[in-house]
């Protein structure tokens, strides 16, 4: 799972509880602004008035639709952050409950419903990685992490329909988008499971209210019909004033979808997505969305930012600003130590050298490059002819192949060129006493695993 989160911010939590003044507990809407992330918000006049009285506590909602989150959660978990670095009191909350239901929000089909124990699994994958992304202790202004399960179980479908339903119009439910765009599809529909979702949302946001002062909501863009849905329970059952505030749904710009590649989505976990993959996945964003980017996902200054801006117009091909979107990224997720092994398995893919190389590092270059698993005894007595190897290998296509290929110096074993068309393995070539390295050409690689 991932490391405890990098500090790197131009604030840190030691300056909240030096700061009391209205302008630092508002400076977060400024923040937000420059930083394009506020899609929406219900009343922005009157949230910023409210702030200029001092912190206010928020909650974000994360359903564990898997047992890792994926990039796209970032925008609202950095959001949460981001809150709490100006002063205020946030609460992530893990959807044990409404992760059992399925959110229709932007899709265009039921969701299977997950079983139980799966559902479980995923909720303790997901703390973990929500558990992260702030200060829980030590702090005046420390996190909470719950889980909508805890007050929404014990609750009976009779107490639900008496103390929850008869505040919804159904008119007024059908009319959200979330809703009404699936039921403008007569061949797909909204079970009456899924249209019960907006409800589920409205309580969580009803109960933190109402338990610990919770004002307001934040979400993506998609999630606008359920956080209105929930300030309006709140008028009609506490006649107390909430507000909710929607982030940009991230798209890139070329249209496609943010934190999918050709393998699949960006998660958050490392043993779903790589370190090396994870960094990148930043380094190899569009050039026009980099900037944005930048803004998004990381902690950098307005300055640091602008003067990144810059850089890809002076230097198009250095790709700096690309590089600094993944160091942040990357240490933001999986701490300072995975960014210098990202970017040493970058080198060594590159051409790089070998030398001080950790084991770890060099297996993150190992999954990224075709693998031959071959015997240990292989590599004894007078060792494994080079030629053999990289043809078992699949660097290339018959033995004889393989011999040109070395004789003409474009074999490297273990970073090293060799160029002896003889030449033979044996153990003492085992780097940490099982991997070859082997590279034909500049980019053909392919790593020989022993056992």
């Amino acid at each position: 799972m991932t490391k405890r989160l990098a500090k790197r911010s131009n604030l840190d939590f030691r300056q909240v509880s030096r700061h009391k003044s209205p302008r630092f507990f508002m400076g977060i809407i400024e923040e937000l602004e420059w930083r394009d992330l506020i899609s929406d918000c219900t009343d922005l006049e009157g949230l910023q008035e409210r702030l200029a009285k001092g912190p206010i506590t928020l909650y974000c909602g994360f359903d564990p639709t898997a047992d890792s989150l994926h990039v796209g959660s970032l925008v609202p978990l950095l959001a949460l952050r981001r809150f709490q670095l100006c002063g205020h009191h946030p609460i992530a909350v893990a959807g044990g409950a409404t992760g059992s239901i399925g959110d229709p929000s932007g899709k265009t089909a039921e969701r299977q419903l997950l079983t139980h124990e799966l559902l479980k699994a995923n909720i303790e994958g997901v703390k973990v990685q929500l558990g992260s992304f702030m200060e829980f202790e030590g702090v005046e202004n420390a996190a909470q992490l719950v889980d909508n399960a805890d007050w929404t179980a014990p609750l009976s479908f009779l107490d639900v329909l008496r103390g929850i339903g008869k505040h919804f119009k159904v008119n007024a439910m059908v009319s959200k988008e979330s809703v009404r765009a699936r039921m403008e599809d007569r061949d797909v529909g909204i079970s009456y499971t899924e249209f019960s979702y907006m409800i589920l949302q409205a309580l969580d946001f009803h109960y933190l209210c109402e338990t610990q002062d919770c004002e307001l909501q934040v979400g993506g863009s998609d999630q606008w019909g359920n956080i209105t849905a929930g300030i309006d329970l709140i008028h009609r059952k506490l006649n107390r004033q909430a507000y909710g505030l929607t982030l940009p749904l991230i798209t890139n710009a070329d249209g496609t979808k943010f934190g999918k590649t050709e393998s699949g989505a960006v998660w958050l976990d490392v043993n779903r997505t790589s370190i090396y993959q994870f960094y990148q996945f930043w380094v190899r964003v569009d050039d026009r969305d980099v900037v944005r980017y930048l803004k998004y996902f990381t902690f950098l200054s307005r300055d640091e930012v602008e003067e990144l801006a810059s850089q890809p117009e002076a230097e198009p091909h250095a790709r700096i600003a690309h590089k600094a979107l993944a160091r942040e990224g990357t240490a933001l997720v999986h701490g300072e130590e995975a960014v210098t092994e990202a970017i040493r398995a970058s080198e060594i893919l590159f051409g790089g050298e070998l030398e001080g190389i950790t084991e770890a590092t060099f297996r993150e270059v190992a999954g990224e490059v075709p693998t031959c698993e071959l015997s240990t005894d292989r590599f004894g007595g007078e060792g494994l002819w080079l030629p053999e190897l990289l043809h078992e290998a699949g660097l290339a296509q018959s033995r004889g192949q393989a011999r040109k290929d070395v004789k003409g110096g474009g074999v490297y074993v273990n970073g090293k060129r060799i160029d002896d068309e003889q030449h033979k393995l044996t153990t003492s070539d085992l780097m940490f006493e099982k991997y070859v390295l082997l590279r034909r050409g500049k980019r053909n690689y392919a790593v020989v695993i022993s056992g």
